[in-house]
């Protein structure tokens, strides 16, 4: 018996133009569902940061994809290592972590601190770190790396200026496509637009001061210590929502970002002619 198949039939007027509204039409319902599935796939490969407002403006989540995190400046290199670490540590809580950097790069900055990284909460054996002589081999072992989906996370540490041309940073977001976290580690801004899903700007802000017993014999408390590190984070690009700024301050104990108090000093000073139980109240 003939086979029962479905029949298109153009919308009416449309054959007065050989078909090409049809063709439109069908073209339009294509990308519709490609659209769909690619925003669904970026949901499910999304990790919160722990922080609302982070979370809201990358809708819902870090996705799973090419991030440019940059330094202020160059001596701010530390700070943007941090914040990438500290997206590391929610968006990929399992799997090695690649860390490839220029051996510039790693003569000046070092490589990760073993106690910085359990600060964090991040193990570090987890890392496998790869030193290359120019940013276009760091570039090559991170496009490699993202091939094994079996890694938590890629990280590039790359500091020569116009090394990351766009079809660079192409290559990577293909390569990562919502499976591996991916983040090119910059050490200063590049103005050019590149194929990353975020473009982050990470500077260095002042710690609060963190008081201890002082071992005085008035008894008194004194600041010596800072407090968590705090960071200056400005969105400057986002393919999911919309940019911003914050303060952000790294909580140790919940291991995510909290916002950071506006004043960071107290206000006044415990008064020094003041005897020692007024001055510790």
């Amino acid at each position: 018996m003939p086979s029962k198949s479905k029949t298109y039939l153009p919308p009416p007027g449309s054959e007065s133009v050989g078909g090409s509204a049809s063709l439109l039409a069908l073209r339009h319902a294509i990308r519709g569902i490609e659209g769909r599935h690619i925003e669904a796939d970026a949901a499910a490969a999304a990790s919160t940061l722990g922080l609302a407002e982070l979370d809201a403006a990358l809708g819902g989540g870090l996705p799973r994809a090419l991030h440019e995190i940059a330094a202020a400046s160059e001596a701010e290199s530390a700070a943007a290592a941090l914040f990438a670490l500290a997206l590391v540590r929610r968006a990929a809580p399992s799997g090695a972590i690649l860390w490839a950097a220029e051996n510039m790069a790693l003569v000046e900055s070092g490589v990760p601190y073993g106690p910085g990284l359990d600060m964090i909460g991040l193990a570090p054996e987890r890392f496998v770190t790869v030193a290359a002589p120019h940013a276009r081999d760091v570039l090559w072992a991170m496009e490699e790396a993202l091939r094994c989906r079996k890694l938590g996370a890629v990280i590039g540490e790359i500091r020569q200026e116009g090394a990351v041309d766009a079809v660079a940073a192409r290559r990577l977001a293909l390569a990562a496509h919502h499976q591996t976290l991916t983040l090119l580690l910059r050490a200063k801004p590049d103005p050019r637009p590149l194929a990353a899903a975020t473009r982050w700007v990470i500077g260095a802000a002042r710690s609060a001061p963190h008081p201890f017993a002082s071992p005085q014999e008035n008894g008194r408390r004194e600041l010596h210590a800072t407090g968590p590190p705090v960071l200056g984070v400005r969105l400057v690009r986002n393919r999911y929502g919309p940019t911003g700024a914050w303060l952000l301050e790294w909580n140790r104990v919940a291991e995510c970002f909290d916002l950071a108090p506006a004043h960071p000093q107290p206000v006044a000073g415990a008064a020094s002619d003041r005897p020692g139980e007024t001055a510790v109240a």
